[in-house]
């Protein structure tokens, strides 16, 4: 779409005109499941009538069975129109008519987002279109999947901080408890007693945002206490149903992660799992009183996902982004790069870049990542691509 905007820059037509023609520049696929054959039959005439398209079942027309997936094929303009079509209709598509316009809000040109600390010396983080943000992991558990046991103590965990700081980092994220398959759970007070001395040199030390990897509402609220800026919750808002509460009575900004075990099916049916469980997520956190500006969402690459679901994911990864927040990818070292490249975990550099690499390309605003100094420059040199002209 930005080489659309250039190329109508170029020819020059009046303003009106272009918003008019952008409209009609890409079709865009829109999956909905499960919905009634009333409603769906409603859909296939609606979009057929505006130009569009729309595929359901073929026992839909005859109502042959209760409900049908619908895929919808259509421009922005065409979403616009059905939306309008079918906000008084029965059978949920007042729900739908909805979901479309939220759709269509997201994927409205990215904008940048500032977050601020006030307590934290004025620090600040833009989130924006311009420029790609690395997040460097920093576990301080003695089984991470990766590299457990290496920054355990603060005096290696601070070492390693500021090393990745040195190659780029523009957030640093500490994890107290492993969140690999078939790893041993932890208590609160254990999570703590992990990341507090390191949490609370790295506030005092690190000149950028530290985010605290956590699903518990007491192990983020201490953090945050301590000076955290960023909750990174691994539990998608669902695992600690007050964690939400937390973010909100702080205004802390939250990554949302998808962590549910996703359904046996296509893969339209996982990316719309994904994308649904997101918004559940996101909505629980807006219900506690977070600001919307202060939320990302996560797709939990090898969280409750098979390897093809995984790659199903991130070749999809444009589809998050009619959530309406930034997203944040996390590939890094994931078994997904052992199932194409048959390779242990510290031997997957370049399938973590390639996955970085298709994350940048798809839209994504911050990339979380192991490999800190290689990531950046990938990054900086595809931002540069990117932000160029022609």
């Amino acid at each position: 779409m930005e080489s659309m905007k250039q190329a109508f820059e170029v020819v020059g037509p009046d303003p009106l005109g272009q918003k008019k023609m952008s409209a009609k520049a890409q079709i865009l696929p829109f999956y909905v499941r499960e919905v009634e054959c009333p409603a769906a039959n409603i859909l296939k005439q609606q979009m057929l009538s505006l130009g569009g398209e729309a595929a359901v079942a073929r026992w839909a027309v005859n109502l042959g069975r209760e409900k049908t997936d619908v895929l919808l094929l259509g421009t922005r303009k065409h979403y616009t129109e059905l939306a309008k079509s079918i906000v008084h209709q029965p059978w949920g598509l007042k729900d739908l008519a909805a979901r479309v316009k939220a759709v269509l809000d997201g994927l409205k040109e990215d904008k940048e987002i500032v977050w601020k600390w006030k307590n934290n010396g004025n620090m600040r983080l833009t989130i924006g279109p311009q420029k790609t943000l690395v997040m460097g992991i920093l576990n301080v558990t003695p089984d991470s999947f990766s590299d457990g046991g290496r920054h355990h103590t603060p005096e290696k965990a601070l070492e390693r901080a500021r090393e990745m700081v040195e190659e780029g980092a523009d957030i640093i994220d500490v994890g107290g408890e492993s969140t690999r398959p078939g790893s041993d759970p932890i208590t609160a007070e254990e999570e703590l007693g992990r990341i507090g001395p390191v949490l609370e040199r790295l506030v005092k030390e690190i000149p950028v945002p530290i985010s605290v990897d956590t699903y518990r509402a007491e192990t983020a609220k201490a953090a945050l206490e301590m000076g955290a800026h960023i909750i990174n919750d691994v539990g998608g808002g669902k695992m600690d149903p007050h964690l939400a509460e937390v973010a909100a009575e702080f205004q802390a900004p939250v990554v949302i992660m998808h962590n549910k075990q996703c359904p046996v099916g296509t893969h339209w049916e996982l990316v719309a799992a994904v994308v649904e469980g997101l918004a559940e997520g996101a909505a629980l956190y807006l219900q506690a009183g977070l600001s919307k500006e202060k939320i990302m969402v996560d797709p939990g690459i090898g969280f409750g996902k098979d390897p093809q679901g995984n790659l199903a994911l991130l070749k999809n990864l444009a589809s998050l982004r009619t959530l309406g927040y930034p997203v944040l990818l996390g590939a890094s070292r994931k078994s997904f790069i052992n199932a194409v490249l048959d390779l242990p975990v510290d031997d997957r550099l370049e399938g973590s870049l390639a996955a970085a690499a298709w994350g940048v390309s798809k839209g994504m605003s911050v990339i979380r990542v192991h490999d800190v100094k290689e990531t950046v420059r990938l990054v900086r040199v595809l931002d540069a691509i990117k932000n160029s002209g022609w």
